[in-house]
């Protein structure tokens, strides 16, 4: 038995040192790509963190001041999200992915305002009445260009948002800009607490409609319209306007329940991502309103899970869309959390309309979004809601009349 196991190991011995020489030939040879493609694999895994480890001591070790190892390990992951030129990509570190978990989607503190990211800032979609931002005469269009001292240009998503929060009782400054005049507010912090789904009656030429508000798809939102249209049909409304303005959206579970709200059945949308089978979202067959007259008012603020449900209403035919152009978001964003308390925030895929159209620009672009069925143009500086007026008087005309 003896001379077998010495055989073996020989044996054995013999085959590790030949991986050690293939691996050592390949390393000095600069010829990676000659190694088995499970090795080759491998060998570039561990070749890339000698290298970031490598280049982690020399600035630990020999840069002129001293640095934060932890601190350029952020920056680098930041840098990496960032080199994906992708404006819904980001890398969130352990503060900013804490806050963001343990942040009430239903209270917000702050000044009572929906924004939209644009490249020089943040653009007021709503303010809510009797809000913060009301008293001091911030307005919807206005475009925030600072908060404080620090420029939002070029920032991420939730970056200005996230600086205009804060302790109730404090003040915050904004810079913003209206018809290209520059402006400056300081405005104290408020607990504001806002229903995401609301509902009024309102009528034009004696037909009763109910308008229904949804500012945004959180956990629970959907379920939350779904009351409000109930309520509004045991009031006897003839019609029903929803209206998604300055909807930037949120979670896609909950646009399937709002379009299953007003679709019976059939397809609400289909998600593609890498490596997996596409996969196609129907309505959950227990619609409360799929016959009554419906009108959906959108703008360029409507987006991602609010584009989703005003495509599906437009493709099946169950509503005229009225108002401008959506925002144009074609791809949806995963949230994995990583070792170090952060997360990579990213996007995993492209979702499609029940008519298979993707509402952005080929990846990560913004594209044209929603075409409205009819044209309708709020104007910010009026006390009338011209665009909801179109609306009402849309949705009207489609109440049948008693002839007589």
């Amino acid at each position: 038995m003896k001379p077998r196991r010495r055989r073996l190991r020989a044996l054995l011995g013999g085959i590790l040192a030949a991986i050690v020489v293939l691996l050592a030939g390949v390393w000095l040879g600069g010829h990676p790509s000659d190694l088995p493609a499970l090795l080759r694999g491998s060998f570039f895994q561990s070749r890339s963190l000698v290298l970031v480890n490598q280049a982690l001591n020399i600035l630990t070790t020999r840069y002129y001041r001293p640095l934060s190892r932890s601190s350029l390990v952020e920056e680098g992951l930041s840098g990496m999200v960032a080199s994906l030129d992708d404006p819904y990509s980001r890398y969130l570190d352990p503060a900013a992915y804490r806050m963001r978990s343990e942040q009430s989607t239903q209270h917000l503190g702050g000044i009572g305002i929906n924004t939209m990211p644009e490249p020089g800032g943040l653009r007021v979609m709503n303010v809510f009445e009797h809000s913060p931002a009301a008293g001091a005469g911030l307005m919807p269009g206005d475009l925030i260009i600072k908060v404080d001292s620090t420029s939002l240009a070029d920032r991420a998503d939730d970056f200005g948002s996230e600086l205009i929060r804060g302790p109730v009782g404090t003040q915050v400054e904004l810079t913003f800009l209206r018809d290209d005049a520059r402006h400056v507010i300081s405005i104290e912090r408020a607990a504001i607490v806002v229903p995401v789904a609301t509902w009024q009656m309102v009528t034009y030429q004696h037909v009763r409609i109910g308008h229904l508000k949804l500012t945004e798809f959180t956990d629970g939102s959907g379920d939350e319209l779904r009351a409000e249209v109930r309520a509004a049909l045991e009031a006897h409304a003839e019609a029903l306007i929803l209206d998604l303005r300055g909807n930037g959206g949120g979670l896609i579970n909950e646009a399937i329940t709002v379009a299953s709200t007003f679709i019976a059945q059939g397809r609400i949308m289909s998600a593609e991502e890498r490596g997996r089978s596409p996969r196609v979202y129907t309505a959950r067959e227990d619609a409360i309103a799929a016959h009554i007259p419906l009108v959906v008012l959108v703008d360029h603020g409507t987006a991602s899970s609010a584009e989703i449900v005003t495509a599906a209403l437009q493709d099946h035919g169950r509503a005229a869309v009225v108002g401008t152009a959506t925002y144009g978001k074609g791809v949806f964003q995963g949230t994995e959390s990583l070792i170090n308390g952060g997360a990579l925030d990213i996007t995993i895929g492209q979702f499609f309309t029940p008519d298979g159209r993707n509402l952005g620009g080929g990846g990560a672009r913004q594209g044209a979004g929603i075409t409205p069925n009819i044209y309708a143009l709020d104007n910010p500086h009026t006390s009338a809601d011209e665009a909801l007026a179109v609306a009402e008087r849309t949705v009207a005309a489609e109440v049948p009349r008693p002839h007589g």
